[in-house]
């Protein structure tokens, strides 16, 4: 994965984050990408090697490897990331249509004519919408993939002995995976972080529906009438 390319898209949908969008996508960068770059990679990067059987079977140790990890850590977790900043970039796709939008307008009007958004960066109307969405897809990507590695691995751990009688094992045959504490803590730490990232999703879900109940309560208020015939005087 490229670090520069993630950084400067994070960057950039930082700037029509909410305050709590701001703590997720520093989590986020902090305690998902970095740790997974830094550290999970190299733990994961001789996995199958390590894997052995007590066979010389030809071929039994891969198919035993292949039935334990259909999937590996290291690819799900890539896939993972990979889908779960994608929603952003739907709000940053539909604030790049607004600012197109309202250039063609200024080049069509001239640059006096009046703006075709009071104020195209910020989540009112479509954008809101979109923002809304964005948030509630990442809460099902995260809760999606938690749960695959519930399903692939109980618990999110990794046993250090299993058995296998995939074919071509001529029996069933013991088989061992290396580094399993540093795995189960890199596996119990990701699942954690997966579950902090929806917590703060539903969080500023919560905190987007409020803000725009406020705005809508607030623009559906009375105006005074002595100050309207005051305006209307002058």
């Amino acid at each position: 994965m490229n670090w520069s390319s993630y950084r400067e898209l994070l960057s950039g949908v930082n700037k029509y984050s909410t305050v709590v969008g701001r703590v997720w996508l520093t989590v986020v960068f902090v305690f998902r990408f970095l740790v997974y770059v830094v550290a999970a990679e190299d733990v994961w990067s001789e996995d199958q090697q390590d894997f052995v059987c007590n066979t010389g079977q030809l071929g039994c140790t891969k198919s035993c490897y292949n039935q334990f990890f259909p999937i590996s850590h290291i690819r799900l977790w890539a896939l993972q990331l990979i889908l779960v900043t994608c929603p952003s970039l739907l709000v940053l796709l539909h604030v790049t249509y607004r600012e197109a939008q309202q250039q063609k307008h200024i080049e069509e009007a001239g640059k006096r004519c009046r703006s075709l958004y009071s104020n195209f960066r910020k989540s009112h109307g479509g954008l809101w919408w979109t923002y809304f969405l964005s948030i509630l897809v990442k809460v099902a990507v995260d809760l999606t993939f938690l749960y695959i590695f519930h399903c692939l691995y109980p618990n999110f751990k990794l046993p250090t002995m299993v058995t296998c009688d995939a074919f071509p094992c001529p029996n069933v045959v013991t088989c061992f995976i290396s580094k399993t504490t540093e795995k189960n803590i890199f596996s119990y730490f990701m699942a954690a972080i997966a579950m902090l990232c929806v917590i703060l999703n539903i969080c500023e879900v919560g905190y987007v529906v409020v803000k725009k109940c406020t705005k809508i309560s607030v623009s559906k208020k009375p105006v005074d009438v002595f100050e309207t015939d005051t305006h209307i005087s002058f």
